[in-house]
């Protein structure tokens, strides 16, 4: 007898505990959960919406408003203003003392620094100083004579071609015209233009590596074809000012706008640079990348101008004697 009552107190038990304990947890459990992902949904959006509000002044930065011609001009010809006063004693960084020795140190500063071939030249031009002088030279001679510049192979050809096709079809005589220049073995418009403007005063814009680099970073062309970055930048710049601007900028990119980390916290025409920030923008840092006379180092000629601020680059170390 005592059996049958208890069963059915027990099945009564087990749904009142059900009913009062489990039920409310559920619809606790049941209206937090969305809570819980509501709540994850809004922080989440918050913090991406503030992570991308930081992030995009740093976006927006480089972008600025099209930019007229005249507007280009006018701050293409204040940059150009503002290197001559940084570098008024831009030269050419060759050494040479006539046509000729400029027209072959600038063929063998191809593919190395013009540091290196002052080292080079004047060895080379002690035994072959005129055109009819290095095209007797045995090549393998002149081969070793250049060697110390790299590739010396293929610009001993171009040495050879040129000093006789100078000797044949100029009378030995550098000429003073760029279609003439053009036509020598291993000589562009980049050389002829060197050529041009510093021994013949003959105005010529030399688009180099550095100057390539610039005067796309200045915004003064897109171009990356010498020819075409060359034409541009002609159409900005009065032609009397050519020669000078191209050595103001060469001496730029090797001082400060370098290739791979320009010094731009210690670059005196930052505010005029739409690449600005491309290097490093910290002025301590970037002072300490900078390079030559302006970093307190050599130059690049052994025989600087007089008035050349910098310390003259020293002279190559003599062959190792064969024993």
């Amino acid at each position: 007898m005592n059996d049958t009552p208890e069963k059915p107190t027990a099945a009564k038990k087990v749904p009142a505990k059900r009913t009062t304990t489990k039920a409310p947890a559920k619809k606790t459990a049941a209206k937090k959960a969305p809570a819980t992902k509501a709540t994850t949904k809004a922080v989440a959006k918050k913090t991406t919406a503030k992570a991308a509000a930081e992030k995009a002044p740093a976006k927006k930065a480089p972008a600025r408003k099209p930019e007229s011609r005249t507007a280009l001009v006018r701050r293409a010809r204040r940059i150009n203003r503002e290197l001559a006063e940084l570098y008024p004693y831009a030269h050419p960084e060759l050494d040479f003392t006539n046509s000729f020795e400029l027209l072959v140190a600038t063929v063998l500063s191809a593919q190395t620094t013009d540091m290196r071939v002052n080292q080079t030249t004047p060895r080379l031009f002690a035994v072959a100083p005129t055109p009819e002088d290095m095209a007797a030279l045995p090549p393998e001679e002149l081969e070793e004579l250049i060697r110390p510049t790299g590739f010396f192979r293929a610009k001993t050809k171009s040495l050879l071609g040129l000093s006789a096709a100078l000797r044949d079809r100029f009378g030995g005589e550098v000429p003073g015209r760029l279609e003439d220049l053009v036509t020598l073995p291993g000589v562009g418009r980049k050389t002829a233009n060197v050529v041009l403007g510093n021994a013949f005063g003959v105005p010529g814009i030399t688009v180099d590596t550095h100057f390539g680099r610039l005067a796309r970073r200045f915004g003064w062309t897109t171009q990356e074809d010498a020819d075409k970055v060359e034409a541009d930048v002609a159409a900005i710049f009065p032609k009397s000012e050519w020669t000078m601007l191209s050595h103001r900028v060469v001496f730029h990119g090797r001082r400060v706008c370098h290739s791979r980390k320009p010094a731009c916290g210690a670059c005196p025409i930052a505010p005029l640079c739409p690449s600005y920030g491309e290097g490093e923008t910290d002025p301590e840092k970037a002072r300490k990348l900078l390079k030559y006379e302006l970093g307190g180092q050599p130059g690049q000629r052994l025989k600087p101008p007089a008035d050349y601020p910098g310390q003259p680059a020293p002279p190559m170390a003599p062959p190792a004697a064969a024993s």
